[in-house]
């Protein structure tokens, strides 16, 4: 049995921050935990760029452009979404973790998910910096991390012929618009 991990050494990589504007007083400090993150692990400030979105549901949008740029080993989203008495919330949600997702799916660059989704303001601030820790900070941990064990791949020179069946259905002709998605 061989087992991979991914370091936590981020030098020599770059990444991209894509972060919601809409509860900025929550989305700064989120930004601010994922910077202080990358730099504690090594990565130079040169390799970090960071895009300021509208809202969460715009992440993905964002994010897809970056990693079709070829400029970046991650990304990292940031975000966050206090529960109100619609159903906005579920819908921004879902839209936003599935839109995620599916960068990784199109182009394989390694994607974070840092979008806070918080019941109460209570919450989002617990998850934002103070009981709960600071995700952002966590994220950029878990981006340097994977990207790392992404590596593992190449280094084995794994290719997903090999495996059984494909890790992912490849996108058909129709599927590169992202706005289908």
């Amino acid at each position: 049995m061989q087992e991979f991990k991914g370091s936590l050494d981020g030098s020599n990589k770059s990444f991209a921050i894509v972060v919601a504007r809409f509860n900025e007083a929550y989305t700064q400090i989120l930004l601010d935990g994922a910077i202080d993150s990358l730099l504690r692990l090594g990565v130079s400030e040169e390799d970090i760029d960071v895009y300021w979105v509208p809202g969460s549901f715009e992440v993905a949008t964002v994010a897809l452009d970056a990693a079709r740029t070829q400029n970046y080993d991650g990304i990292i989203t940031l975000g966050v979404l206090i529960r109100g008495a619609t159903a906005h919330f579920d819908l921004v949600a879902n839209q936003a973790t599935a839109g995620i997702a599916r960068v990784h799916e199109l182009t394989g660059v390694p994607i974070v998910f840092g979008i806070v989704t918080a019941e109460n303001l209570e919450q989002a601030q617990e998850r934002c910096g103070t009981k709960m820790g600071n995700r952002g900070w966590e994220a950029a941990q878990s981006a340097v991390e994977l990207v790392n064990l992404g590596q593992a791949f190449v280094e084995e020179e794994f290719s997903p012929e090999e495996a059984e069946g494909p890790l992912v259905d490849p996108p058909s002709s129709d599927e590169d618009s992202f706005a289908r998605a």
